[in-house]
């Protein structure tokens, strides 16, 4: 079993329990389906990273106060702001497919969070590859909503990523993003390289939440 199937069983609340034959059958012909759909795209914008004394972040224009994202940028000195989206062809996908098959739409939906984890992935490590070149090592992915991180911080983000002409993702006012299958996130980078797992699951302290990687 290859590791985004993996991920489309965690996203889906296995846990340890293992997918039968019917469900596996099911996330293939998701995948299949979505990936004649998917429209992926991506942005970033590095800044050097401030610091106030009160333990403040300081992102370009913005700042931001929390524990959780102070802990997992400390020692760093620079930071990427990072935006993917797999398109609206995904939505108009599960849309459709929920009128007739809700089980399916329910697969649909996880399958099509395993690709853009997959693909946040991706595009990470080429950041990387490139902040290497500067002796700087990426921390993992942080996205608002995370910890004590503000899901409010995601509009300032955004604004600074210029998500809507870069990347087509708009935001409605509870924060809620379209393509429904997007992200924005904060990477730190530090001139040590820490061996930080590049997910995001180990750094969030929500450890009783049923799609951790680790209960796998």
């Amino acid at each position: 079993m290859d590791q985004i199937t993996r991920e489309a069983i965690r996203y889906l609340g296995y846990g340890r329990n293992a997918a039968d034959d019917q469900t596996l059958m099911l996330i293939k012909d998701s995948f299949e389906s979505l990936r004649s759909v998917v429209g992926s795209k991506s942005v970033c914008r590095i800044f050097d990273l401030q610091w106030k004394d009160d333990g403040t972040v300081i992102i370009g224009t913005m700042e931001v106060k929390s524990r959780s994202l102070g802990r997992n940028l400390r020692g760093c000195d620079r930071i990427v702001l990072f935006g993917a989206t797999l398109g609206i062809g995904v939505d108009r996908l599960i849309a459709r497919v929920s009128l007739t098959d809700m089980a399916k739409a329910v697969v649909l939906q996880a399958c099509a969070a395993a690709l853009l984890e997959e693909y946040c992935d991706q595009c990470q490590e080429k950041i990387a590859e490139e902040m290497r070149t500067e002796g700087r090592y990426l921390r993992p992915r942080f996205s608002p909503g995370y910890g004590d991180f503000s899901i409010s911080c995601q509009k300032d983000v955004m604004q600074m990523l210029d998500c809507a002409k870069t990347i087509g993702i708009t935001m409605t006012d509870g924060f809620m993003m379209s393509p429904s299958k997007s992200v924005t996130a904060v990477i730190g980078a530090a001139l040590t390289d820490t061996k930080c797992h590049t997910h995001g699951c180990e750094c969030c302290e929500k450890k009783d939440c049923q799609y951790r990687r680790d209960t796998l």
